[in-house]
């Protein structure tokens, strides 16, 4: 009997931790309450520790971080102007929404207009740009497409940030 009692003990054991398994496999999504795969979990922390949130998603910064999930990465209306005219982040759950993975990536290796930080894009790893955009086709399209860009002789409505001119070398 003692040798089934172990048995009993660690058929118990390996259920539970496949049940834990299966549970933190079975994470949903706050906004779509369908469960996330690993990829796009990753997605998820990719963007959220990268700080896309930072200037792609309305308010995260003022917020402390605590802007609804649903509301993430739809891009803003806040304009950085400087030399280079005046960008809008991207709403990028629609640029997603209409890009293949071979696009996406190609976009995420070539430069971009400051201030976006197209070099941290540039320099990580294709698994990990991969999952940013499963993470985005997984949350779907939401919100409105950002402003257009505006040539350097133009001035933005309000809000904007105003950059300075690089310093002279």
């Amino acid at each position: 009997m003692r040798g089934n009692g172990k048995i009993a003990a660690a058929v118990l054991g390996a259920a539970i931790a496949v049940s834990a398994g299966t549970a933190a496999a079975q994470q949903k999504s706050e906004k779509t309450g369908k469960a996330m795969s690993s990829e796009v979990k990753r997605g998820r922390y990719v963007a959220q520790t990268s700080g896309c949130n930072d200037c792609h998603t309305p308010g995260y910064p003022q917020a402390n971080g605590k802007i609804e999930e649903k509301l993430w990465l739809t891009g803003d209306k806040l304009g950085w102007r400087g030399p280079w005219g005046t960008t809008y982040p991207a709403n990028l759950r629609l640029v997603a929404a209409n890009m293949t993975e071979a696009q996406w990536l190609a976009r995420a290796r070539n430069e971009m207009r400051p201030p976006m930080p197209w070099f941290n894009l540039r320099d990580m790893t294709e698994r990990d740009v991969l999952a940013i955009y499963r993470y985005l086709r997984f949350m779907g399209p939401a919100g409105e497409p950002a402003p257009a860009y505006l040539p350097p002789d133009r001035t933005p409505n309000p809000p904007f940030v105003q950059f300075p001119a690089p310093p002279p070398r």
